[in-house]
């Protein structure tokens, strides 16, 4: 099968393009503009794990610009389209909302207008824990309302899921969005909590905690991610009685405190933090915690690595990647 992949430098697209490509009979085309948001010579790195690979492909291309989106879609033909490209963070949202605009709603609905065009058998799309704003109670069920994200980023992953349905609706368009609970594991992004935390513990430096270290996170190593994801894409929704639209979380079900994750972190990396509790940021989330009822029900998904063992992993690459030891 023919499987397109965009945000395949990032951090998850990376993990599912290496998964797919390790795969008999699939064929992976990566799309990604290696934008500076993250470290360019980080992204590179992961394209360079994924050249060992025969089955892949890569175009640096910017999803958001029909032209060139329709015309490597077009060449390609996908069986299906893993959409993961997108302006990511919550806290950069408040800074640079154009970019948001940019690649979450204009680029979204160029992937979406493509595969109109030319319907692949599955799209599945990257939403977001975020999207659980004001009034939200965890565990965060599927059918919870949505209608108040607390950031500008969390909006724009609940356009994604407007724009979707209304797509399935009209053009009978399989597609599945999963909204993601703090996922971290190798390779992952030097913006998110992990490798900061790391970092700062590993140089020395002040590491800040914001709502004074209490807030709860459903922390998801990314193996776990990438197997639902996979489950997922095989199982289009069913076109009746309801449009062919679906939204699923991925997430681990078990939120730990900040605290205790960077005393895990310690820990691991025998080393002290110079932890600095502050008050709560804008836009941040007191708690996630996804309800799985729904994934278990529809592919059978339970994640399966624990924190203690997904953090082992994780030192280990840090160690490798950064500190060279």
């Amino acid at each position: 099968m023919k499987v397109l992949v965009t945000g395949a430098a990032g951090f998850i697209g990376y993990h599912v393009s290496a998964r797919l490509a390790g795969t008999q009979h699939c064929e992976v085309l990566g799309v990604d503009n290696l934008n500076d948001y993250c470290p360019i010579e980080l992204k590179r790195a992961r394209l360079h794990q994924l050249e060992q690979f025969e089955s892949f492909r890569f175009v640096q291309a910017d999803f958001a610009d029909a032209k060139a989106f329709n015309g490597l879609y077009d060449h390609f033909k996908p069986d299906y389209v893993v959409h993961l490209g997108a302006q990511a963070g919550v806290r950069y949202s408040l800074e640079n909302p154009a970019a948001y605009v940019h690649s979450n709603l204009l680029g979204f609905t160029t992937v979406m207008e493509a595969c109109r065009r030319r319907p692949p058998k599955h799209v599945v799309y990257a939403s977001s824990s975020s999207v659980y704003g004001a009034g939200s109670k965890p565990p965060f069920a599927e059918d919870a309302n949505t209608d108040c994200p607390l950031s500008f980023y969390g909006a724009t992953k609940k356009s994604n899921e407007l724009t979707a349905y209304s797509y399935a609706h009209l053009h009978g368009l399989n597609v599945t969005g999963l909204r993601f609970f703090t996922v971290y594991g190798p390779w992952g992004r030097p913006d998110m909590a992990p490798i900061l935390f790391a970092q700062a513990i590993t140089e020395g430096k002040p590491l800040k905690l914001f709502n004074h270290g209490k807030n709860l996170r459903d922390f998801t190593y990314v193996d776990d991610v990438v197997d639902g994801l996979l489950k997922v894409l095989l199982y289009p929704p069913a076109a009746r009685p309801t449009p062919p639209a679906r939204v699923f979380n991925i997430g681990h079900h078990r939120p730990v405190e900040t605290i205790l994750f960077v005393r895990m972190l310690e820990q691991l990396l025998d080393r002290p933090a110079q932890v600095e509790l502050v008050e709560a940021q804008p836009g941040d989330m007191f708690e996630t915690c996804a309800d799985l009822t729904r994934i278990q029900a529809a592919v059978g998904y339970t994640p399966k690595v624990p924190l203690e063992e997904g953090l082992k992993r994780f030192v280990a690459w840090f160690r490798e990647y950064y500190v060279k030891v």
